[in-house]
């Protein structure tokens, strides 16, 4: 099997096991419903008080809060991701197992997390947005060319969140135990994604700041490239620097840390 084959079917797989989970992805859509009703009303009383803030309008602001809720889970910023498993194979030594095999360590679990993530998209973040899309005012493009253009979008940013969280993952090798980097690093997401309101209603040099972080990759440039905000070749090369520089950490910090073998547990 090729190499390309091989990640080919390590995706496929990783869908096909999150696709078994069908009461929990049940669960997974009336919550990110029931939260996207929540902050839709937080967001139009806020915009009724500041119509154009961050130069949004009011369904523009709609239509962000419930690209939100499609990926919260795809992109798992809240968790839910593959670094629980890899830290916990970290930890007992089982990676070691994943160290013999005829495949790149990174290139695996990013294989694995990306068929994780479409099907999250697909069957827990396309209903609640189609429900919100329903009932609520929302600005969605009516070119498919616009569409083809988020979606190249979408699939950076799960690049990029892959990359982030296997950079996380990778300190379990040190720690006895990465719950705190793993909170931390849910907290960054949170608030540095955009997931509580959008980067552009962040003031002066704060926003500038966050707009400039990866996580801004997750949601606000996608969410920008649908609402006909930003360029998209302009975000497609800020999402593609980022998701390089990452990886290449990435890299580093795994080359360190199997040449340390510092496995706990192991």
């Amino acid at each position: 099997m090729g190499a390309g084959r091989l990640y080919a079917a390590v995706a496929a797989g990783g869908f096909r096991r999150y696709a078994t989970y069908r009461a929990a992805t049940a669960a997974g859509v009336f919550t990110n419903t029931v939260f996207g009703l929540i902050l839709v009303h937080v967001h139009l009383a806020l915009w009724a008080q500041k119509p154009q803030l961050g130069g949004y309008d009011q369904a523009q602001a709609v239509t962000y809060v419930w690209l939100g809720q499609a990926f919260l889970s795809t992109l798992a910023i809240g968790g839910g991701g593959i670094e629980d498993e890899l830290m916990e194979r970290i930890r007992t030594g089982d990676v070691a197992v994943d160290l013999y095999r005829p495949a790149d360590l990174q290139l695996w679990w990013l294989a694995a997390d990306l068929g994780r993530a479409l099907f999250q998209l697909l069957g827990r973040g396309v209903a609640p947005f189609a429900i919100g899309a329903l009932f609520f005012p929302v600005r969605l493009p009516g070119d498919v060319a616009a569409w083809a253009a988020f979606l190249v979008a979408v699939v950076l940013a799960m690049v990029v969140s892959f990359a982030i969280r296997f950079l996380v993952a990778l300190s379990a090798f040190w720690l006895l135990d990465g719950t705190g980097v793993l909170q931390l690093s849910w907290i960054a997401g949170f608030f540095c994604s955009g997931m509580l309101l959008p980067l552009n209603v962040f003031p002066g040099a704060l926003g500038e700041v966050v707009r400039a972080l990866p996580w801004s990759s997750l949601l606000q440039g996608p969410a920008d490239v649908l609402l006909g905000e930003a360029d998209p070749l302009g975000t497609y090369a800020f999402q593609a620097g980022w998701a390089l520089v990452l990886l290449a950490a990435g890299r580093l910090v795994q080359s360190a840390a199997t040449r340390r073998v510092v496995v706990q547990g192991g």
